[in-house]
């Protein structure tokens, strides 16, 4: 299937590993320019050349914390002079860290605000122009499955996310005459190190085993495994694509039939 992604220009945040490494790959597949961002240089000029090398796609590093007012708008800049705009945003940041009510103060619920929220909100308002101008655009969020499911230990993932959704929902009705396309995709345990992460900080927690924790997490999947990367990144790919142009305001789990609502 032709995607209709050749030579169009993408920006995948936070993609020097992890899920936004496999979207990035997968873009620079269907023959996309790609962005890439991270707040380590060396990982990520690595990832820029293996993307490059096994894909022959154009794709450019540049270090950023997205997190930060002034990175993202260095972070668009950038990729839109040597790109020359931007097509596709792919809005992506480490989540913010595990943990219950209690254990946080109005400092970490800033600092959630800022990388999980605010991040979103700062990409999408810097490359909307780009977009208007060619009457094209898609804009995906990279979520989790915590905003239709909230995970118990995850208590400022479940309630910032929650807000990103709010977000792209709103301005999805608003861009959608212009081509612009707003979606989300809401992953569920998947073999990341972000997921490697959260796996270490329950087994500390709770006195147990890592491979204990993640027996736990296969067992809370029907399909009785994690998710792969390029699962994640397949979708991805085809709501940048031409073929996703009716598909705006969604909000698509892939989560091996985890979540247990009916919508």
């Amino acid at each position: 299937m032709d995607l209709g992604l050749r030579d169009k220009a993408a920006l995948v945040a936070a993609s020097s590993q992890g899920l936004g490494k496999a979207i990035a790959f997968e873009l620079a597949r269907e023959g996309a320019r790609v962005g890439i961002c991270a707040r380590g240089r060396e990982r990520l000029e690595a990832t820029a050349d293996e993307i490059c090398q096994a894909t022959g796609a154009e794709v450019l590093p540049v270090v950023g914390d997205v997190s930060q007012a002034e990175d993202c708008q260095r972070l668009v800049e950038t990729v839109q002079e040597h790109l020359g705009g931007v097509d596709i945003l792919v809005t992506n940041a480490g989540g913010p860290p595990p943990g219950y009510f209690l254990d946080f103060e109005d400092e970490d619920w800033r600092g959630a605000v800022e990388l999980t929220l605010m991040s979103v909100v700062r990409l999408i308002r810097l490359v909307l122009p780009s977009m208007q101008k060619r009457g094209w655009g898609r804009v995906i969020n990279m979520v989790s499955i915590s905003v239709k499911q909230p995970i118990e230990d995850l208590i400022l993932s479940n309630s910032i996310r929650a807000a990103v959704v709010g977000v792209a929902k709103t301005i999805a009705t608003q861009f959608a005459a212009q081509g612009i396309t707003v979606n989300n995709v809401c992953p569920t345990y998947t073999l990341t190190e972000r997921v490697e992460n959260l796996a270490r900080a329950r087994a500390e927690r709770e006195g147990i085993s890592y491979d204990e924790v993640l027996d736990a997490y296969r067992e809370q999947v029907p399909a009785r495994r994690l998710g792969k990367p390029e699962e994640i990144a397949a979708l991805v790919a085809f709501l940048a694509s031409e073929r996703a142009a009716f598909i705006t305001g969604t909000t698509i789990q892939i989560d091996g039939g985890s979540y247990r609502g009916l919508l």
